[in-house]
């Protein structure tokens, strides 16, 4: 069950809700806050880009839970989820046409993949972050999922400097391949940059690697969103107790 969050800021409480999306409605409303951050702030090449929305083929398939703002009404964070069941129909997940997954079958478990996560510029905080794993939560407890799998993007804006540098630091500590590995199909260009680079990790990616998440491999070039795509796979059993609270209801 969801439960209202307040949020004090400098303006103001916010209340916050998390809520499963159902219907078309608010399935555009997901689709259209994408945009706004896929297309407006990363420049991303979308397909259905001239009706200010970003939906895909997958989108019927995936369950779609959001971050509402109750004050405004506004929608202001969302995420789409895909089980294992779904991505057979399709014949694939999402994350398959990024990556080669060996292992993939082999996994013990039910296994559900995260894709299209996105926050609003204004609520890039651990808060909203914390009512979306809220409802998260709720979804693999109820499916019994094992596993959470997707990709955590990083701009490439800057020719791939952030990238190479956060990657550095993820090879030392985040590095894993004893479930599963992933093989990009589009490797990241070559680029030689010093060792001290000091980059600031994306507030997504980093929030997954506190929740215990590991990466299976090198990233995959996304050129249409114009970003370094790195596969991370969650055991949800080895989730990090400092931060599992979030995930309290699926532990």
């Amino acid at each position: 069950m969801s439960q209202l969050v307040r949020i004090r800021d400098t303006v103001q409480e916010r209340r916050l809700k998390a809520e499963r999306l159902i219907g078309p409605g608010a399935l555009r409303e997901a689709q259209a806050l994408r945009f706004r951050v896929f297309g407006g702030e990363l420049k991303a090449k979308l397909k259905s880009a001239e009706h200010e929305l970003d939906e895909d083929d997958y989108d019927a398939h995936c369950e779609h839970i959001g971050v509402r703002d109750l004050n405004s009404g506004q929608l202001v964070a969302t995420t789409r989820l895909l089980d294992h069941c779904a991505a057979l129909n399709i014949g694939h997940f999402y994350s398959e046409e990024e990556f080669s997954l060996h292992g993939l079958a082999h996994l013990q478990g039910s296994v559900l993949e995260i894709g299209r996560t996105c926050v609003d510029p204004a609520y890039r905080n651990g808060g909203t972050i914390a009512v979306l794993w809220g409802e998260l939560a709720e979804v693999l407890n109820q499916g019994d999922y094992h596993y959470l799998m997707g990709c955590a993007s990083i701009p490439m804006q800057d020719g791939g400097v952030q990238a190479q540098a956060i990657m550095q630091r993820l090879r030392e500590r985040y590095l894993s391949n004893v479930h599963l590995r992933a093989v990009p199909k589009k490797p990241l260009p070559a680029l030689d940059i010093p060792a001290n680079v000091i980059t600031e990790m994306p507030p997504l990616l980093k929030a997954y690697m506190r929740l215990g998440a590991k990466i299976c491999g090198e990233p995959c070039w996304d050129e249409d969103f114009q970003v370094a795509d790195v596969f991370i796979l969650l055991k949800r059993d080895e989730l990090c107790p400092r931060y599992a609270r979030h995930f309290k209801a699926a532990v």
